[in-house]
């Protein structure tokens, strides 16, 4: 709800540990009612089974570590959003081959940062890239990643700030989320 308030509105649920599934049904029927401008989707998907079970339970997108040609088959007869993860330009080009409007590249600073989205760009510059993994909620980084030529970021732990006894700092998250857009938004003028 925090990064809601900052004003993100696109969210990927991590599908991480048992009953994760269960839970991600709950958060969609809660959004729908108090958040109805968010986009949920599920993260993490690696199968196309698990990717049906989360269509199912009315994910908007899809989005995978890993590029597996099965999932992209579920999504595209269902018109959901996939986004796989792809660490070379063969895989960007295969991800776009299977219908992906957006790739995400991930780990994107272990794969080459922001360099290596200058350097797909080239051959390939009507690629949509997300990178994930390697972007923080500053200046600095945002203009490196955006000035590559990315299409949009993904942020997670970055953006979660805790108090010094661990818990979460939903102020301070919702600040960071909020400053982390303005960033955004004055890199693109």
């Amino acid at each position: 709800m925090a990064c809601y308030k900052g004003g993100a509105r696109l969210f990927e649920f991590v599908n991480r540990g048992d009953f994760a599934h269960e839970v991600f049904g709950a958060l969609i029927k809660w959004s729908a009612k108090e958040c109805p401008e968010m986009i949920l989707g599920a993260g993490s998907i690696i199968d196309p089974g698990t990717t049906s079970l989360y269509i199912q339970l009315g994910s908007n997108f899809i989005v995978s570590p890993v590029l597996n040609a099965e999932m992209a088959k579920v999504c595209n007869r269902r018109k959901v959003a996939w986004s796989p993860g792809c660490g070379s330009l063969t895989e960007i080009s295969y991800a776009e081959e299977l219908g992906a409007e957006v790739v995400k590249i991930f780990p994107g600073a272990q794969v080459g940062g922001p360099d290596f989205v200058k350097a797909v760009k080239g051959p390939f510059p009507w690629s949509s890239i997300m990178p994930t993994g390697g972007v923080k909620p500053e200046k600095e980084n945002l203009s490196q990643w955006f000035n590559a030529g990315v299409h949009c970021v993904g942020m997670g732990s970055q953006l979660m700030i805790k108090n010094t006894d661990g818990s979460f700092n939903y102020e301070a998250i919702k600040e960071a989320t909020a400053s982390a857009i303005a960033i955004i938004n004055e890199i693109k003028k």
